[in-house]
This record gives structure tokens, C-alpha cells and sequence, in this order.
């Protein structure tokens, strides 16, 4: 039997995790049925089966369990083997892909990715902007941006160096007009800024004071799905928004916007990047990472 290419097992691990012919050859760079035909002739030369096929779903056999599990541990030992020559090389090259919200990937641009740009060149940060909560692994990113409170038990997480705290703000303009809310209960009179979660409902506006926990369903004007064009409509006068701290920084730095209701906001959390824990971390990665811890450290300073 002649032995397959590490190609045609690369693509078989690749297929057999993502579960998807099309997810698989966007991540290869490759068309979904030239990695069908591929997967077809790998098996003929094994002679066993390895994937289920259905019109809609990819499921590895038994067999595939098998052999997805030994490729794995070899594969990952093949990536430290090649990672181990990059000191020589004199540089790290590569590409880190990392899956974060919007706001998240806003403060990666400002904060991180200017170090990344001037320390490691040869290095592409490829940012994919995602709201819902998501499988890193399975959807093939080496990293991704949450709340550490929401990260997997599983994953290694790095704080960044500025915490998350969401805020309500409104323009002077508005608060002029309509008064400042004193209260969660006060937004009842007022206009508030929806904001549309990716699972299509709306987002419960949250407020914590003294143990005293509320959630108030703020309606008003306008309902956006993104927090830039919330803190836009804020400055524009449509109403108070509720979002991160991220997201109206600059705005409250200038006095476009104001705080209301500072007392029932929630306490800031961290956020971090986090990566799986259990397999190698590749050199394009942990320049990522350091940057990343370099720039917490300068700014506790």
C-alpha cells in the first residue's frame, strides 16, 4: 500500500474536525469538491472507510475516530518538531487567527496590533468579528477575545490590559431635553437605543446596586446591532445607549456623551485572549501573546 501525503492527512484531520466539506476547503484554500475527491481516494488507498457523508453533514466512521485521534498527536508532534528550528530562522513568521466581537477587535487594532506590526512583521493577525459565542478549535482560530467569566474551563486565558465595564450614555443634547435618569426604573420615560444580540433578540439592559440586581427591557427610536453605530446614534441625540466602556471612550473622552446611572452599572470584568490549552502553541501565537502581555504590563505601570 502506497503510504498517503501528509497533504491528504492534513486534509482528512481537517475535514473530520470541522465536520464540513466547505468549512474544511475554506480553511485549506481549497474547493469543497477537489477535498471530496481527495478524501474519496485517500480511502480507496486505505481501503476502510473513513467519513459518513449525508447532503448535509461530514461525520468521521469509527475507523476515522481512529485514525483522527493518532493523526492528531502526530501532527501536533510534527508542529513542534518545525517549531522548534524558528529561533534559527532569526525571525517569526506566520499567520495567528483570532475570533473576537467587534468592540474587542476595535481595542486589538488600537492597543495591540501597532506592537505586533513594529516587532513582528512577517506575522498576519487575521481578526474574524463574531458576536455569538463560538468553538474556537472546531471552527479552526488559534485564539479568541471574551469575558474570562465566559471562556471554556479548558482554555488558557490572557487578560488584556484594559477591563470591560458597560456604561449608559447619553449626548448633553439629550439629557438637556428629557433629564437625567436617576434610576434603572426611570428609562421607562425615556428613549432608549435597542440593542439586537446575534441571536436575534433583544439584549435586556442589566443594573446592580447594593445586591440589588434589575433588568429592564429598554425600548426607544432605533435598534442597531452594532455598539459603534449605538454610541453614533447616542451622539446623535436618538436616545441613551447601553454599551461598553470600549466602545464610548472616545466619545466621552471629548464630552460628545455622558454617563448616566454610574451607581447601578456592574462592576468591569476582564477580558482576555484565550487558546486551547492541550496542544502546542505555534510561534506566530506566542508573539501574539507576549505583545499582548507587554502591553498589560506598561499600562498597570
Amino acid at each position: 500500500m502506497m503510504r498517503p501525503s501528509l497533504n491528504d492527512l492534513t486534509a482528512f484531520v481537517t475535514v473530520a474536525i470541522n465536520r464540513s466539506f466547505r468549512r474544511a476547503a475554506d480553511e485549506l484554500g481549497t474547493a469543497p469538491s477537489t477535498l471530496s475527491h481527495a478524501m474519496r481516494s485517500l480511502e480507496d488507498r486505505l481501503g476502510v472507510r473513513l467519513l459518513n457523508r449525508t447532503t448535509r453533514s461530514v461525520s468521521p466512521t469509527e475507523a476515522g475516530l481512529e485514525l483522527l485521534s493518532r493523526l492528531q498527536v502526530a501532527l501536533t508532534s510534527l508542529d513542534e518538531a518545525l517549531d522548534s528550528v524558528t529561533a534559527f530562522q532569526g525571525k517569526v513568521a506566520g499567520t495567528v487567527r483570532i475570533n473576537a466581537p467587534r468592540v474587542s477587535a476595535v481595542t486589538l487594532i488600537h492597543d495591540i496590533l501597532p506592537h505586533m506590526a513594529e516587532r513582528f512583521p512577517d506575522v498576519t493577525v487575521d481578526i474574524v468579528v463574531e458576536g455569538r459565542l463560538i468553538d474556537i478549535v472546531a471552527e479552526g482560530f488559534d485564539a479568541g477575545v471574551r469575558l474570562i467569566g465566559s471562556i471554556p474551563k479548558d482554555m488558557i486565558a490572557v487578560p488584556l490590559a484594559k477591563p470591560l465595564q458597560f456604561v449608559c450614555v447619553a449626548s448633553p443634547a439629550y439629557l438637556d431635553r428629557a433629564g437625567e435618569p436617576k434610576t434603572p426604573e426611570d428609562l421607562q420615560h425615556h428613549r432608549c437605543i435597542g440593542h439586537r444580540m446575534p441571536s436575534g433578540r433583544l439584549y435586556r439592559w442589566e443594573f446592580e446596586r447594593a445586591g440589588q440586581e434589575l433588568t429592564i427591557d429598554a425600548t426607544g427610536p432605533v435598534v442597531l446591532d452594532d455598539e459603534d453605530l449605538m454610541v453614533e446614534a447616542a451622539r446623535q441625540g436618538l436616545g441613551i445607549a447601553y454599551v461598553a466602556n470600549w466602545a464610548a471612550e472616545a466619545a466621552l473622552a471629548e464630552g460628545r456623551l455622558r454617563r448616566v446611572l454610574s451607581a447601578w452599572m456592574h462592576e468591569p470584568e476582564e477580558a482576555a485572549i484565550y487558546y486551547p490549552g492541550h496542544r502546542a502553541v505555534p510561534p506566530a501565537l506566542r508573539a501574539f501573546l507576549d505583545v499582548v502581555k507587554d502591553v498589560r504590563q506598561v499600562k498597570s505601570r
